[in-house]
């Protein structure tokens, strides 16, 4: 079974309205259609946008984003319906007895919304923007098969997406957004390594552009790639397709997912199936699913 997946490298600019933000949304998600895409993914932190509707020198704070929160589903919900797609709704803050959380959105074609919070959070999230960590994991089942949603500094530790693996998944999409280059090939080179330890794809995308009046989302440093193991019947650089560093644009790519099964049991190297689980941890025998 094959799966057209894209990535928007979401510029982010200053807007005056919603309005604004619906429209760019939709021009990446027309485009997506137009390639024909069964799945699309849109960055980690991307909805931020929103805060930069304040005066010019006074945005909108952090604690006003999760304000946005039924417009946004409400906006992406209807996206999904109408294309036929699931759509990664990249990240959004959400409230929850008041905690925020950063938590990634799944839109589904017949409506339904499900959610992965950020298990991870960086220094930055805690201190400047007050965040929580999410407590629970899941994968999510589609009529293409089973995926996992791991936010930028999740895919940074291999045990999660062991898990992810464990529990059936065989792609995992990636909203991340990243400032600089340290953090840019901290999530880059990491997603490799995942693809490579689990024979999993990874599709990966981050913010571009800035938003010059949010603290924090200044400076993004970003771009697209569908990642795949490194064997002999993919790429050899395990790279199915990236976009042009810090360019608005989306990329897209077919993953077949027989040849996920076929490498994992004779591939040049087998590298879930030649775990030392007599010396570590066997997530099998340790999650549920």
């Amino acid at each position: 079974m094959k799966i057209r997946v894209s990535a928007v490298q979401y510029k982010l600019q200053n807007i005056k309205s919603f309005e604004e933000f619906s429209k760019q949304c939709e021009h990446y998600i027309r485009n997506a259609e137009e390639y024909g895409a069964e799945f699309v993914l849109f960055p980690e932190f991307f909805t931020t946008q929103l805060l930069s509707m304040g005066d010019g020198q006074n945005p909108l704070t952090i604690n006003e984003l999760p304000g946005f929160t039924e417009q946004y589903r409400d906006l992406f919900r209807t996206f999904a319906v109408q294309t036929g797609m699931h759509i990664i709704g990249g990240t959004h803050v959400i409230r929850k007895e008041d905690k925020l959380y950063n938590v990634a959105h799944l839109f589904y074609p017949d409506g339904r919304v499900e959610e992965q919070a950020k298990l991870h959070i960086t220094p930055t999230e805690v201190q400047e923007w007050n965040m929580d960590k999410g407590e629970s994991f899941r994968i999510f089942d589609t009529d293409k098969g089973k995926i996992a949603i791991l936010t930028c500094y999740d895919i940074e530790f291999p045990e999660i997406v062991r898990m992810a693996k464990a529990q059936g998944a065989d792609v995992i999409f990636c909203p991340s957004c990243t400032d600089d280059r340290h953090g840019f090939h901290r999530v880059r080179y990491t997603c490799h390594a995942r693809a490579i330890e689990n024979q999993v794809y990874v599709v990966v995308t981050g913010t571009v552009g800035s938003l010059t009046n949010v603290d924090f989302m200044r400076a993004n440093f970003g771009q697209a790639a569908v990642i795949t193991p490194n064997d002999i019947p993919f790429p050899p650089k395990g790279l199915m397709a990236e976009g042009e560093l810090n360019d608005d644009m989306l990329i897209t790519a077919d993953l077949d997912l027989s040849l996920l099964y076929e490498v994992r049991e004779r591939g040049s190297v087998t590298t879930w199936r030649d775990r030392r689980t007599d010396i570590y941890p066997d997530w099998n025998s340790t999650v549920e699913g």
